[in-house]
């Protein structure tokens, strides 16, 4: 077991390749983790890399979130982080039971509530000597619902350039939209911050036999849709 002396040393790691320095203190901080069962007795435990750090196996930019909460106790991480199942992962991994425990309490504090997305597109059918074409083509994301929710799930992917802010985060707005325009991604995010698809509904918009407008594709206007898929996290 490190001594106290030997505790309040700098120490360098190797985590998958990003280099941190932190104490042995900080690393026994907990002593029912691995990493307490690594570096209480590093001389026998540890493995070192080429460079004379200690090398751990594992997620190294996540580490960083690790080794914040083993200075803080508590968990700070940015605005539409998006890898909370993967840094569960990891603190499972390294048998940081209080911090499993509270990431668990807060995703139960997050607040319930719904969110739609929306978009008008329409599908492309390659042409003579168009090989590369894209089978969906997406405009836009639309993104329905309360200001605060929609900030949380979607960070700074989110666009709100059409509705400026003329109140609080409790506002509702159908306004909002995305700065990409793939739907499996915007998916992802939700998914990830716990909602489920509760239904969904679409529809042609090319019902009319007017001539579309001139330089639009009369086969691709024939295809347009519109889309709505609603999320709901209880």
């Amino acid at each position: 077991m490190a001594s106290d002396s030997e505790s309040k040393e700098i120490i360098e790691l190797n985590v998958g390749g990003v280099h941190y320095t932190t104490t042995f203190a900080t690393l026994l901080t907990d002593k029912n983790s691995l990493l307490y069962e690594i570096f209480s007795d590093a001389k026998s435990n540890g493995i070192k890399d080429s460079k004379g750090r200690y090398f751990l196996d594992r997620d190294g930019v996540l580490f960083r979130y690790i080794l914040d909460f083993l200075r803080d106790k508590q968990i700070h991480l940015p605005e539409g982080f998006r890898e909370r199942a993967r840094l569960r992962k990891e603190a499972e991994h390294f048998r940081l039971d209080s911090m499993v425990e509270c990431m668990q309490q807060e995703r139960d504090a997050r607040p319930s509530g719904s969110i739609t997305i929306g978009y008008r597109g329409s599908f492309q059918f390659g042409k003579d000597g168009l090989a590369d074409v894209k089978f969906r083509k997406l405009s836009r994301l639309l993104v329905c619902g309360r200001v605060a929710l929609c900030r949380d799930v979607f960070g700074d992917t989110l666009n709100e350039s059409r509705d400026p802010d003329h109140g609080g985060p409790d506002r509702y707005t159908s306004r909002f939209f995305l700065k990409h325009c793939f739907i499996e991604q915007a998916f992802d995010m939700l998914h990830e911050q716990g909602f489920r698809m509760a239904g969904s509904c679409g529809s042609g918009t090319a019902g009319s036999v007017a001539e579309p407008k001139p330089g639009v594709d009369a086969e691709e206007n024939r295809w347009n849709h519109y889309n709505e898929f609603v999320f709901v996290r209880d």
